[in-house]
This record gives C-alpha cells, sequence and structure tokens, in this order.
C-alpha cells in the first residue's frame, strides 16, 4: 500500500472498513500473511509511551482507523482518511469472507467462556464458517496459548486481550504459527458477539461517539480515556505548526 497517514507519529493505512477487507483478501491471494491493527487515539498515545508498541505499529501489515477520533485527527492534519473501520464490523467483515473462503477462524482472549458463546453466534450467522477452536487464557502465557493454538492449525486469529496486550501477543508469536494467514486484534469484540457486552446503537455509531457510549456504560474506561484529551491538544498543536 501507500504511504501511510502520520498522525502524531503512528501510520494508519489509508482504508475504510470497505479498504480493509479487500486489502485483507488481496493479501491472501497472494499468500501473505498478515497482522491487522485497529488503532484509535488511545493506541496512539500509548505508542507515545512504549517504544516497543510504537514499533509493533510500524511493523505491522495493515493498522486501520478504528474510530472517528483517527478520521477527524487525519482531516484537522490535513492529510484525510478514506473512513472508519471499526473493529467490530471488521470482525464482521472477516469472518463472513472466511466462511465464503472456507477458512478456519481460531477466537482467543476474552473472559473465561465468552470465545465459546462467541464462536456459537458466528456458526448460527455462518453455517459454514469452521471454527478450529476457542480458547481464553493468558497473554502471557506463550507456553499454553501458542501450542494450542498451532494444534489447531487456524487461517485467521482473533485475539481478544485488550491493547496492547494482543498486539504484543502477535508480534511475538504469529512467527511460530506458520499456517496462520491473517492475526487481527480485536478488543472487545468477542464480548458483542457474545452478548456479554451491548453494541452502541445504530446512530450513536453513525455520529461517532461510541467511545461515549462505552464510557457511559462502564465508567471504568475513565482511566483508559484520559489521554483523550491530550490527544486532542497534541493534534491542534500539530495542525497549528503546519499552518
Amino acid at each position: 500500500m501507500g504511504r501511510r497517514v502520520d498522525i502524531l507519529g503512528v501510520g494508519f493505512d489509508r482504508v475504510a472498513l470497505v479498504d480493509a477487507v479487500a486489502e485483507i483478501e488481496q493479501r491472501l491471494d497472494r499468500g501473505d500473511a498478515t497482522f491487522v491493527i485497529t488503532a484509535n487515539p488511545e493506541f496512539v498515545m500509548l505508542c507515545r509511551q512504549d517504544r516497543e508498541v510504537a514499533d509493533i505499529a510500524r511493523r505491522a501489515d495493515l493498522v486501520v482507523p478504528d474510530g472517528t477520533g483517527a478520521v477527524v485527527a487525519a482531516r484537522l492534519l490535513g492529510d484525510p482518511l478514506p473512513g472508519r473501520a471499526p473493529g467490530r464490523l471488521l470482525v464482521d467483515r472477516l469472518v463472513a469472507l472466511a466462511a465464503e473462503r472456507r477458512l478456519s477462524v481460531f477466537l482467543l482472549g476474552a473472559a473465561p467462556g465468552v470465545a465459546e458463546r462467541a464462536a456459537a453466534t458466528l456458526r448460527a450467522r455462518h453455517p459454514d464458517l469452521r471454527i478450529a477452536g476457542t480458547h481464553a487464557g493468558s497473554a502471557d502465557d506463550d507456553a499454553d496459548v501458542v501450542p494450542r493454538v498451532a494444534a489447531a492449525a487456524p487461517d485467521v486469529v482473533l485475539v481478544a486481550y485488550g491493547m496492547p496486550k494482543q498486539e504484543r501477543w502477535i508480534a511475538r508469536n504469529l512467527g511460530r504459527l506458520p499456517g496462520v494467514r491473517v492475526a487481527v486484534g480485536v478488543g472487545g469484540s468477542l464480548d458483542y458477539l457474545a452478548g456479554t457486552a451491548k453494541p452502541p446503537p445504530a446512530l450513536v455509531h453513525a455520529v461517532g461517539l461510541e467511545w461515549l457510549w462505552r464510557l457511559a456504560r462502564d465508567p471504568k474506561r475513565w482511566r483508559r480515556q484520559r489521554v483523550l484529551p491530550r490527544f486532542v491538544l497534541l493534534v491542534l498543536l500539530a495542525r497549528l505548526r503546519r499552518i
């Protein structure tokens, strides 16, 4: 793909949801393994604090804008992105693609039992989908998790350990899973599929206020989202420097 859009030092690929799926499909056709990061302003701020995570983002095959914050920031910085690629919607499209192409999917992470319930939802939506396996496990226990995934030999791994644990896990272990063709950090997407979390209403999604919806439903998220005002300030300062 072409040059990435730089948002405070983190490069985002120039893709909206449909483009991201098309790029993954093209890479499948070429036989390339694909590591996908669904990045938002919180991830950008994390990269500014953690060089290892920033390096993982640079090396990822696809960094997509998960939400409105990155899209608005890119527009303010004069290098707009074509749109959003929300993680939960990317999972829906990717699973549909996997079912169509007869690719097997492994659901990894989330709380115990969540991946299994998410798998049941996916089977109901896509009867032809091949579920290679499910496992909660721990992002820090490679001795347990990696052999389980390797034994299942999936084509696609959806990793739901939350950022940045899921990105670290994929970066550390994708090379040890040569059969995996697509690995994506999916955050809370398995919780939505399992029904343990309620997705935002269509109107909330349309206006780009998913972050506020999640905060209202889980006030403890303020600890993570307290970096957002600083993100906004840094974007505005960067814009002023470009004027």
